[in-house]
């Protein structure tokens, strides 16, 4: 029988950094996302102390999702704070990738809170239009919407920056 210590450490053993990266393209910023993971892990864990990674990793996953989604409808006036990612030079020694790879993701950080959970849900965490409904508590037309306006939005500031 494991305790609530051994699935932790499994856990973060196999599957945490990909819970980090995850959490990471939800909030944009590092210390965010290590807080996202800890916060979830710690609600996960208080509840279920033991379990297979797999499922212990869906179960964080939802959490982390859950409390990026309560962060954001509280504190509304985070959205102002997404333009702090900084603007990289275009002098120098940057590639087109790495000047690209950061336009993607500015786009990215400009959508909306429940946008950007659908995105990251769909795109990266490969999720059904059913599954992204599910995780998110709404309807799949709402989630259809939410990706359509997102992709309409990363579109239009995607080309023009081309």
């Amino acid at each position: 029988m494991n305790s609530w210590r051994g699935a932790l450490a499994e856990l973060l053993a196999v599957r945490g950094q990909a819970l980090k990266r995850f959490a990471y393209l939800l909030c944009g910023d590092d210390a965010e996302a290590d807080d996202l993971v800890q916060d979830a892990l710690v609600k996960v864990l208080a509840r279920r102390a033991t379990g297979e990674v797999r499922s212990l990793e869906r179960y964080v996953r939802q959490t982390i999702v859950n409390i990026y989604l309560d962060r954001t409808r509280k504190h509304k006036t985070w959205l102002g704070y997404l333009s702090r990612v900084a603007e990289p030079e275009r002098e120098g020694d940057w590639t087109s990738d790495v000047v690209r790879d950061h336009e993607v993701r500015s786009s990215l950080f400009a959508l909306s809170p429940r946008q950007r959970a659908c995105v990251v849900l769909r795109f990266y965490d490969d999720l059904t239009i059913a599954q992204v409904a599910q995780a998110l508590g709404c309807s799949q037309g709402a989630v259809k919407r939410h990706l359509s306006d997102s992709m309409a939005r990363l579109r239009a500031r995607l080309n023009e920056n081309i």
